[in-house]
């Protein structure tokens, strides 16, 4: 989508800034369109970062307190916009989610259907064990840490087939593909939040 014609000298403006007389023009919200990048799941994170230093530089407000009142403002705005698209997109969950509701997916709390069977069982384990810990038994700890380490080895493969995906839809642009993705992201924070309730009752 093209932008509107510059603001300072009239001509075409695609970018970010002006290829004609390199002002800066007002920045658009889309994450992607923002940093010049195609809608993709699998990003060059490198390549991300080093886009991100060079408009960090660029848009900064310093280099307009001698501009004029919309410059200004235009260099607020892309500031604030850069530092979250950034955030976003530099986390393959995160972007991952910006990609689902951008297509229209509805991001919520995980289900118990996106959630393996035999995960459910051991999820019943696991209280019964944090339980005991919560009432002095130290035997249950080492149960407890074993169950950490299995969830986040299940955590890391969802991750796996997370990247397989992204590649997949790169590819196809499938929306079937775009609801895997949302099943596997629902089954991930449920795998997460396990993570995290171990890892404190450890801690205590």
């Amino acid at each position: 989508m093209q932008r509107e014609n510059c603001w300072h000298c009239g001509k075409p403006a695609e970018d970010l800034f002006c290829r004609f007389c390199n002002a800066l023009q007002p920045p658009v919200p889309d994450y992607y369109r923002f940093f010049g990048l195609e809608p993709k799941l699998d990003l060059d994170v490198a390549g991300l970062q080093r886009k991100f230093y060079h408009l960090s530089r660029n848009v900064h407000p310093d280099r307009y307190t001698r501009g004029s009142a919309r410059e200004r403002q235009f260099s607020l705005e892309a500031s604030a916009i850069l530092n979250d698209a950034y955030r976003v997109l530099r986390d393959p969950v995160a972007r991952a989610e910006y990609v689902l509701k951008n297509h229209g997916f509805d991001i919520g709390e995980q289900r118990s259907r996106d959630v393996p069977p035999e995960l459910l069982e051991e999820v019943f384990e696991l209280n019964m064990a944090l339980e005991e810990l919560r009432e002095g038994d130290q035997s249950a700890r080492p149960s407890l840490e074993a169950a950490r380490d299995r969830f986040v080895a299940l955590r890391g493969g969802v991750d796996t087939q997370l990247g397989q995906l992204f590649r997949e839809f790169d590819a196809t642009q499938d929306r079937e593909v775009l609801a895997r993705i949302r099943g596997l992201l629902n089954r991930r924070r449920y795998i997460g939040n396990l993570v995290q309730q171990v890892e404190k009752e450890l801690a205590a």
